[in-house]
């Protein structure tokens, strides 16, 4: 069982080894600016074999970050790396969705760092809220060819376009209480399906934020979903992860 999608440059000390106590074979942990690519780094360091790195900048966070720097983190050190991401697009941000030119920052970032990725030959994990369309469609143009949409809940023929493209679709906690999230978790093959946490998100059921030894929900809330036996779901998704990152 590995968490596909943690900010655990965000977390506090301990959750890795309450990871493993949990019986999680990995986490692929990913960044969204420059302090978090240097925190995941080191925590890859740390739990080498363990902790799976994944360097990018969030669409959310790009405002005061240099892309030339990003890039540069990227390119540097890929080799200790299964990933880029956090990248994406997020077209619901307050700072993006009334403005033309932040949008279009959003977009330069988003595109170089999928061509980053292509050029260093690592998948992408992709952040697409409000817009997934546009999401896949510069991913084909631009990207490595493969990678995950994180969390996905957005329209289902998007998500035919995601599927078709060979990319991967994840699902959280959230599908306890997100109908978009569930309605997609039940179109998308299990084949193609990883499960995260995105910790630290706030779980409404557990009172506190999320921990990547919470995946335990996901893959409960997903078995439920498929009306499919946990170990089933748990050999699968956990094999989905290791062919996508290679780990």
């Amino acid at each position: 069982m590995i968490d596909t999608h943690a900010h655990l440059a965000d977390l506090p000390e301990g959750v890795v080894e309450r990871a493993k106590a949990a019986g999680l074979t990995g986490i692929v942990a990913v960044s969204a600016n420059l302090t978090t690519c240097e925190g995941t780094l080191r925590l890859v360091r740390e739990h080498r074999g363990y902790v799976h790195g994944a360097l990018g900048v969030h669409p959310t966070e790009f405002f005061d970050q240099s892309l030339e720097a990003a890039l540069e983190i990227i390119r540097a050190n890929a080799r200790e790396c299964v990933a880029v991401g956090e990248i994406g697009l997020d077209y619901w941000h307050k700072l993006v969705r009334k403005d033309a030119a932040m949008k279009e920052r959003q977009r330069e970032f988003y595109i170089r760092q999928l061509q980053a990725a292509r050029e260093v030959n690592l998948p992408v994990s992709i952040h697409s809220r409000g817009a997934w369309g546009d999401c896949i469609e510069l991913a084909s143009c631009h990207g490595p060819g493969r990678g995950v949409f994180h969390w996905y809940s957005g329209p289902l023929d998007v998500l035919d376009e995601v599927l078709d493209a060979g990319y991967y679709v994840s699902c959280t906690p959230a599908m306890e209480l997100s109908p978009e999230l569930r309605v997609a978790m039940v179109k998308a093959p299990l084949d193609r399906v990883l499960i995260e946490t995105d910790s630290p998100v706030w779980i409404k059921s557990l009172g506190r934020e999320s921990e990547p030894a919470d995946v335990q929900l996901t893959l409960r809330h997903l078995a439920e979903l498929k009306g499919l036996p946990m170990a089933d779901v748990y050999a699968a998704t956990t094999r989905n992860a290791e062919t996508l990152f290679k780990i």
